[in-house]
């Protein structure tokens, strides 16, 4: 196989998005592309960049043709290929039935009150800050048995874990590689601590279920186990923290939608899901081709990185009709939000039951949500996260103090 470029194609934007505004609703220029360019070679980058949807799904669900592999040193899910994939999420499952997280809705709702409550007097909270960025980390802080005192340190290591390159030089990307490594290192240390606390003393947690997890006999190595808590916390976080914000963001962009959901919340599971369609919180998707193999009339050679934009996919009105209106009630809604084939997303169940309650609590409590004026929004930057860094809302309680 071929040797990937030194430089993994996700951390760096595609060329077009330069502007902040674009950076801020990319799907003008994501649809520009799937017309003109659906399957096209970047010579900046080094990679392919996948636009369309049917291409996007193919790309997707053929794990022997675009392989998940990184490096050998990491044996997370995100980053194996059948059948040790396999067995990895089949061990992790039984910690992580659907049962299981619904039986977590009254503590989310306990959190998300607890978060919210405090800001209902004053009519305005930072919404990243205030409620999107904790719940999600407290959620899978106690989810794992992380103590309380410790969730800071939690979610600062969650942020570098996702954090893109401050600039597209060599020194910065490799400054970008040198900080992760250092933070995983930290977080790898961290977690056999509490996995030898659990060893001794199993508790009502993750980290106990996964020790104790075994398929034909077979458990998760350490290695496996860190990996996989890893895994939880940066794209648990950061993707809730995301689709939370995404899903506000919209309802302060169109204040009508606010009061048909209020009045149909029966409609707030479907709007989560047009939320993952719509503003996606993962909008790219990086594989390596296995094989040379032919896409959309483009040949893509051994050892090539493929970047599948699932955030143009989203958007492909060959697939979705008025694929450019939010429609809460959606149906079908074959979105790609979290990802598709072998390895979408484990914690989506977590993910939409805690987007759920937290709209049902907003809507419930709170009426003309608006952005506050003259905010100037800022980008995530990462090209593979779409999300803003600070959302600060306006808002008139409807609870009585």
């Amino acid at each position: 196989m071929n040797q990937a470029p030194r430089k993994y194609a996700n951390y760096i934007p595609i060329r077009e998005l330069k502007a902040v505004e674009q950076q801020l609703f990319p799907f003008q220029v994501y649809a520009e592309l799937r017309s003109n360019t659906p399957v096209r070679y970047d010579e900046h980058r080094k990679c392919w960049d996948v636009f369309r949807y049917e291409d996007v799904q193919y790309v997707l669900k053929n794990p022997k043709l675009f392989s998940s592999a990184r490096d050998r040193a990491n044996t997370s899910m995100l980053t194996t290929d059948p059948p040790k994939h396999k067995q990895l999420r089949d061990l992790v499952n039984q910690a992580f039935t659907p049962r299981a997280i619904e039986a977590l809705a009254p503590r989310i709702q306990e959190i998300a009150d607890e978060l919210i409550t405090p800001h209902l007097q004053q009519g305005q909270m930072n919404l990243v800050d205030d409620l999107a960025t904790p719940l999600p980390v407290i959620v899978i802080a106690e989810l794992l048995g992380v103590p309380a005192e410790d969730r800071q340190k939690f979610k600062d290591w969650s942020d570098a874990l996702v954090k893109g390159a401050r600039d597209d030089s060599d020194e910065a990307f490799q400054e970008l590689m040198e900080e992760k490594k250092r933070n995983q290192q930290e977080l790898a240390v961290y977690f056999r601590a509490i996995m030898e606390e659990r060893r001794q003393q199993p508790q009502d947690d993750l980290i106990s279920l996964l020790l104790a997890a075994e398929i034909e006999g077979q458990k998760l190595s350490e290695e496996e186990l860190v990996g996989f808590c890893i895994l939880l916390l940066a794209a648990g976080n950061e993707t809730t923290t995301n689709l939370i914000t995404n899903a506000v963001r919209i309802l302060a962009e169109q204040p009508e939608l606010q009061q048909r959901l209020r009045e149909h919340p029966e409609h707030i599971a479907s709007a989560v899901e047009e939320t993952l369609r719509y503003y996606p919180p993962i909008v790219a998707i990086g594989r390596l081709a296995r094989e040379t193999v032919e896409l959309s009339g483009q040949t893509i050679q051994e050892g090539e990185q493929v970047i599948s934009w699932v955030g143009s996919a989203n958007r492909d009105g060959q697939v979705f009709e008025h694929a450019e209106q939010f429609i809460e009630d959606r149906k079908p809604n074959r979105h790609m939000g979290f990802g598709f084939g072998i390895h979408f997303c484990l914690g989506a169940p977590l993910a939409r039951l805690e987007a759920r309650v937290v709209l049902n609590t907003i809507l419930q409590q709170m009426q003309g949500i608006k952005l506050v004026s003259e905010t100037k929004l800022q980008p995530i930057q990462s090209a593979f996260v779409f999300g803003v860094k600070e959302y600060p809302i306006q808002f008139e309680s409807l609870v009585q103090h």
